[in-house]
């Protein structure tokens, strides 16, 4: 293809990046693409995969009839056929009238289904049959119906392993696999990271009215060197947070540190985290600990008080003499986590109970901590306590008991 045709797709579709991988796919689809045959296309999540059957069909003899793109691994397994094959009234619960699925409306047009690895096996035969005859029978029908649809389809999988592992069809694969096309991960893309970074900054400050941010020379080749294990879908999800939390516009690799993994062979996916080392970050286990404890500190205690209640009516049940079997058969649940199973003793409900330790016996650290919690939600939300109880996941209501408990209810 001439580097003029090339340019002309990219700007057409919106794609960034001058890598040589990233040209071989995109030359690769426009050859297909008069050719009416399946399509594979192959590449890890969050590359791109989606543009190529879109270039495909709109440079196709079927450009003027419809294009559906379906992610297989989104529809239900118990619906997926009904979605793609059609049903009749009456078929199932809630097939209240015909559908004719995708395969009927898609008619003359083309089908992109993305995430193909994840169709259940007896999807992959009515597929299957589609694919070698044109026929299909919706779910409920007796009758057989043709369809004239071109299918392009993509997976992240490895399909050659899951057919070694029964959860793909061989047969399936080599009919999908007419042609493939490999689209290239973002780390072997090379300043394309760099191409993307810019569009993605220039985007959130054109969205967002904001400065736009900018790296250094020794930042591009940090970003470079990371192996971006979520792709593009990741780059912009760290361009979007160093928009918004880095009060710095020109980004060095000291402030990018902060928000990709310093490994530079690493391929987990980002820490995220909030500006610099003095804002709040969940990045710190101790703070995580912090939190969890606090947590769970709340739900005992509202268990104490839950259960506090219960002995109340028990004894309030006891004193009644005879009636108490049937006045607590009609006590109201205490707790929506179950309903309260009817107890006809004092000695069963003594049992159950749960003992409230004595003052004494509390766990000081806990309250320090639970404390330092309270000082910190406060302090980091301007003494707001809707927005502090929100962070803690907490009621506003249980927030100023516990205000009121340690004092803090003036703070």
């Amino acid at each position: 293809m001439k580097s003029s045709e090339l340019q002309n797709i990219k700007q057409r579709y919106g794609i960034v990046g001058n890598c040589e991988a990233l040209n071989n796919a995109l030359d690769d689809a426009l050859k297909v693409a008069p050719i009416d045959i399946s399509v594979l296309i192959i590449g890890e999540s969050g590359v791109g995969k989606d543009i190529l059957p879109r270039i495909i069909h709109d440079n196709s003899p079927r450009r003027r009839e419809k294009y559906f793109a379906i992610n297989c691994g989104a529809i239900p397994e118990g619906t997926i056929d009904s979605e793609l094959f059609g049903h009749v009234k009456g078929s199932f619960t809630g097939a209240i009238n015909d559908s004719p699925g995708y395969f009927g409306v898609a008619n003359k047009g083309t089908l992109f289904l993305d995430e193909v690895g994840e169709l259940p096996m007896a999807t992959q035969a009515r597929l299957l049959r589609v694919l070698e005859n044109g026929e299909y029978i919706p779910v409920g029908a007796t009758e057989v119906r043709k369809t004239d649809v071109r299918i392009v389809a993509a997976t992240n999988v490895n399909i050659e392993k899951a057919i070694s592992e029964g959860r793909f069809r061989g047969d399936l694969y080599y009919r999908l696999n007419r042609v493939n096309i490999q689209m290239p991960p973002l780390r072997e893309r090379g300043e394309d990271v760099v191409l993307l970074f810019r569009l993605f900054a220039m985007e959130m400050s054109e969205k967002y009215k904001m400065e736009r941010v900018m790296l250094t020379e020794e930042a591009k080749q940090m970003l470079m060197r990371y192996k971006w294990p979520g792709n593009i879908r990741q780059l912009k999800s760290v361009t979007e947070q160093i928009s918004i939390f880095s009060k710095e516009r020109t980004i060095t690799p000291e402030i990018l540190s902060r928000f990709i993994p310093q490994d530079r062979e690493s391929t987990q996916l980002t820490v995220v985290k909030q500006g610099g080392a003095g804002d709040h970050s969940f990045e710190s286990e101790r703070e995580i600990l912090y939190k969890i404890l606090f947590e769970l500190r709340g739900n005992v205690n509202d268990m104490r008080r839950e259960m506090s209640q219960l002995k109340k009516q028990l004894d309030d049940v006891q004193q009644s003499g005879a009636a108490a079997p049937v006045a607590a058969t009609q006590l109201a649940p205490i707790s929506p986590i179950a309903p309260l199973t009817p107890i006809s003793t004092a000695e069963d409900a003594v049992a159950e109970e749960y003992v409230e330790p004595a003052p004494e016996q509390e766990n000081l650290n806990l309250n320090d901590l639970e404390r330092q919690m309270l000082e910190k939600a406060l302090d980091r939300n301007n003494g707001n306590r809707k927005k502090a109880a929100q962070e803690l996941g907490i009621s506003d209501r249980t927030l100023y008991r516990r205000l009121k408990q340690y004092g803090l209810d003036n703070k």
